[in-house]
């Protein structure tokens, strides 16, 4: 018992710690200065976004390294986007416009399916 009341206890210093710097930032006038002051939180991880069911699933194989292919797509669809932004006109443009032309057929059909049925 013991170990768990160490544990209670440095998690109510941590706890208080935490209270004072809040404390001291909102007298000092900090919090009102930050442009989100007042306002819901952004992530910007889209777990707003995605419904309720799906988002345990979907945390646990973003927290396993797993990338799912629409965003793979997305990526190399914006590697493509840069590359031809930055290279010169030559033979192989064409070809690369195809390839993110390809990309994005096949990134917008994916997710249209997704939406439809809720699945691929």
């Amino acid at each position: 018992m013991a170990t768990e009341e160490k544990r209670e206890q440095r998690l109510r210093l941590l706890e208080d710690h935490i209270g004072r710097s809040l404390s001291e930032s909102e007298k000092s006038g900090e919090l009102r200065a930050a442009p989100s002051y007042g306002k819901p939180l952004n992530f910007g991880d889209g777990y707003d976004e995605t419904p309720a069911e799906l988002r345990m699933s979907f945390k646990m194989l973003k927290d396993s390294g797993f990338v799912p292919p629409e965003v793979e797509l997305m990526r190399e669809i914006e590697a493509l986007r840069k590359a031809l932004a930055h290279a010169p006109e030559d033979g192989s443009t064409p070809a690369r416009r195809q390839a993110l032309t390809d990309k994005q057929q096949q990134l917008a059909l994916r997710m249209e399916k997704l939406r439809m049925t809720g699945s691929l």
